[in-house]
């Protein structure tokens, strides 16, 4: 959510730095000074009327003492308390109002982020490690993985319908594997603190991070019981200090979470639709990071850095994308995108998304911090990102590990969680 002090200061750069995003949302700023503009000429009113109130019940009490009558100024008041439950009642409305239409203003786009419409406005930053050459034509993942019986896409099917599957034997140890060894490498070297939390959340928390209320066809709901599938471990971890004030000491917060995610992928027939790289259900280790205003960016690199160096140890040729303002998230002020090397689909893969949203998801969920003893709390940073996506992992250890005779090798910091097998055959 937007500081609705700074669309009211600021209108003209609000909207031009939002047109940057592709769209214009000139008449939702536009809305929201409207309705803010409403919402404080009624609290001057009730104000007013509430003072007027006091003073003239003072009035009555000392013409009742002197015993004259005040039926007159009693109906007066009578009236003015009418009309402050009114005022009150339109204040209600009107605030409820301009809360939705703030829900659904996008971030403000970082001064560093390039200006394009899509991803053709996207750069590269930097790349590493080179593609395999292969002296035979590679395989798609959804071909190994069927081939070797650890993928079985027919039976998932079966269970749950169309873009969910199954994992068997040692395709299901190396999902495991892959997990362990994130949550390993980030707990133990990188400095975060592994949490494990509940897959359903209350929908304030989806609207905390700002899923609800655009994104809602995307997610699932269990409406009997008013809670919703996770899309992203993001939700609950960023609302683990919702409506807290935090000390500035113990900035930044460093969580890494394993969970399994549910995306409905509305918005997405026919894109990607075989194997395992756009589905409903898939697992992800996320980072998640609280920082105070002055550390934000810094920890946002340092947080990319700390997704790569998983691709790294599994030798797995990645770039990193800065995103141009119309190719980022709702929530995002600045975000990179890690892409893998996929040489049986033969195209680079979105296998991790670091986003600063700055103090965007803190102002939805009221989460502060305060930057010295006794000082005026401030809203938070929040930072989060894949630390990787498990199934797009396994995906590319298959094709960029595959041999020519449909086996595929460990990669090496795999083995130990595998009681040190070497390939799967």
């Amino acid at each position: 959510m937007l500081d609705l002090r700074l669309i009211r200061e600021q209108p003209d750069f609000v909207k031009e730095r939002l047109r940057t995003r592709g769209d214009n949302y000139d008449e939702l700023v536009a809305r929201v000074i409207e309705l803010d503009e409403k919402r404080r000429r009624i609290i001057v009113e009730v104000e007013e009327l509430k003072h007027k109130r006091n003073v003239v019940s003072k009035e009555i009490g000392m013409m009742m003492r002197e015993g004259k009558d005040v039926t007159a100024l009693r109906e007066e008041m009578k009236r003015v308390g009418d009309r402050i439950s009114e005022l009150d009642a339109q204040l209600r409305e009107v605030e409820n109002e301009l809360e939705q239409v703030l829900l659904i203003v996008p971030n403000i786009p970082h001064e560093s982020v390039p200006v394009g419409r899509d991803e053709t406005g996207n750069i590269v930053v930097r790349t590493w490690g080179e593609p395999r050459n292969f002296d035979f034509e590679p395989k798609p993942h959804w071909e190994i993985g069927e081939q070797l019986e650890i993928i079985d896409f027919a039976r998932g099917v079966k269970l749950a319908g169309s873009r969910f599957y199954g994992l068997k034997g040692l395709g299901a140890a190396l999902e495991r594997a892959l997990i362990n060894f994130m949550l390993d490498l980030h707990t133990r070297k990188h400095g975060y603190t592994e949490v494990f939390l509940p897959f359903l959340v209350k929908p304030y928390c989806m609207e905390g991070t700002g899923q609800l209320p655009k994104f809602n066809e995307e997610m699932y709901f269990c409406e009997r019981d008013n809670l919703w599938l996770i899309p992203t471990a993001e939700v609950s971890v960023t609302n683990l200090h919702r409506e807290e004030i935090l000390d500035a000491e113990q900035l930044p917060l460093k969580y890494v979470s394993y969970s399994a995610c549910f995306r409905r992928e509305a918005g997405a027939a026919g894109k990607d639709i075989k194997g395992v790289i756009r589905v409903h259900q898939f697992n992800k280790v996320e980072l998640v990071k609280i920082t105070t205003a002055e550390q934000s960016y810094d920890e946002l690199e340092s947080m990319v850095r700390d997704a790569c160096r998983v691709l790294e140890l599994l030798g797995l040729p990645h770039r990193v994308i800065l995103l141009c303002t119309g190719d980022m998230g709702f929530s995002a002020a600045k975000t990179y995108d890690i892409e893998v090397w996929m040489p049986g689909m033969n195209r680079w893969l979105e296998i991790s998304s670091c986003s600063n949203c700055e103090d965007f998801q803190a102002r939805r969920m009221n989460l502060r911090y305060r930057p010295s003893k006794g000082s005026k709390p401030r809203h938070a940073h929040t930072l989060n990102g894949s630390g990787v996506a498990v199934g797009r992992t396994l995906a590319a250890v298959l094709e960029n590990y595959q041999r020519r005779d449909g086996s595929v090798d460990v990669p090496e910091v795999l083995r130990p969680y595998l009681g040190g097998i070497e390939r799967i055959s």
